[in-house]
């Protein structure tokens, strides 16, 4: 059974209420990419009048890590995972709508296939870019994570 957006937003609804009710939504996933959304809002400002740098990172890291699910719920066994490291790079004060997309998808189904292989974790870095509404890029998020079989 595949993850659907309405799925997956439930699941931040539920899981991560923070973020749910800062305003980070899922509006597509696929195999290869996620996209994200938050819009810039009086519980998400920072005291410069731009969204704070933690829920762009929320964002972010959702981007990655649904992807991360879905494609250990396609695989059928039990995956744990976590994130082990991230960095950040801030270009631009974040206000309006931000959209964040990591298209790194392609990345995981092989550390899944090695953790299955050998029981030992694996280990893989993946990035979200995020946007502003004229498309200028806001901040761009690596994440590493961190995945073995349970």
């Amino acid at each position: 059974m595949a993850l659907s957006v309405s799925k997956l937003n439930k699941f931040v609804l539920f899981k991560l209420p923070s973020a749910y009710f800062c305003g980070v939504r899922v509006k597509d996933i696929n195999d290869s990419s996620c996209t994200v959304t938050v819009k810039h809002r009086w519980i998400n400002q920072n005291p410069f009048n731009s969204m704070y740098f933690a829920v762009q990172a929320m964002a972010a890291e959702l981007t990655t890590g649904a992807l991360v699910i879905s494609q250990i719920q396609q695989s059928g066994k039990k995956i744990s995972m976590l994130v082990a490291n991230n960095k950040g790079n801030f270009t631009k004060k974040a206000t309006g709508r931000i959209t964040f997309v990591c298209k790194d998808g392609h990345l995981i189904a092989d550390a899944i296939k090695k953790t299955i292989e050998t029981g030992e974790g694996q280990t893989f870095w993946m990035k979200s870019i995020g946007t502003n509404e004229e498309g200028v890029q806001v901040s761009e998020m690596d994440f590493e994570w961190s995945i073995r079989v349970k």
